[in-house]
């Protein structure tokens, strides 16, 4: 709860925090609606092996992304109260995704499925996700986007993961004709993915439940 002064009223660093945080979560869904709206629109018209998703795309979603490096902040200086590890790993693989394996290797992602896969898992659970964090900071969240934010990630998020992992799988033979480290760097990262997956699946399952059992419970007070 946040900070209140004598008179009952939320501080003014409170109501600055909780500005801050409903501009930098509006802003974001806004950008990555940005994502998924091009992806859907390009993938439509052209296909999804042609490149043009990749063209028109690469650098605003790289760019969008790094920006999102900012949630580790928030995380370590205690503005949110995410969990630093679990919000590290996740920006850390996607931030190697967009500036090592989008960047660097166009030549195996370009006309790769999976890039507009991964593409299309991240923009709608960013939307879904950052809407959801400004209809809580506001106290008005609407009991359809609760169950979309706690379960649209069972199947974004194992096809997010699948759509990476081939594409850091298919970026590993060039990054090794540059240099051999380069390429065991990619297959530590890809070993990586098997304890994250559990890591991240099982954390946002156990927020399922309590956010469903919370409103199991405060549906059955009603009826009573």
């Amino acid at each position: 709860m946040p900070p209140k002064t004598s008179t009952g009223e939320p501080s003014a660093a409170a109501t600055m925090k909780k500005q801050y945080l409903i501009s930098y979560n509006a802003i974001s869904a806004t950008l990555w609606f940005g994502v998924l709206a091009r992806v859907v629109m390009h993938a439509a018209a052209e296909g999804v092996e042609n490149g043009k998703v990749y063209e028109e795309l690469e650098q605003y979603t790289r760019l969008v992304q790094t920006g999102a490096g900012l949630e580790v902040l928030h995380s370590l200086l205690g503005i949110v109260r995410a969990p630093l590890f679990t919000t590290a790993m996740q920006v850390a693989s996607r931030l190697i995704l967009v500036w090592v394996i989008g960047y660097q290797f166009p030549q195996t992602t370009k006309y790769s499925p999976a890039y507009s896969s991964m593409l299309l898992a991240w923009s709608i659970t960013e939307v879904i996700r950052y809407s959801y964090f400004v209809f809580a900071l506001t106290d008005s969240v609407p009991k359809l986007w609760t169950w979309l934010r706690y379960n649209t990630f069972l199947i974004l998020y194992p096809l997010g993961v699948a759509s990476e992992t081939w594409l850091i799988y298919r970026a590993i033979p060039p990054a090794s004709k540059l240099d051999e480290k380069y390429g065991w760097a990619l297959w530590a990262v890809l070993a990586t993915y098997i304890p994250g997956f559990y890591t991240l699946f099982t954390y946002m399952l156990k927020q399922r439940r309590r956010i469903l059992r919370a409103g199991a419970n405060k549906a059955e007070k009603k009826r009573v």
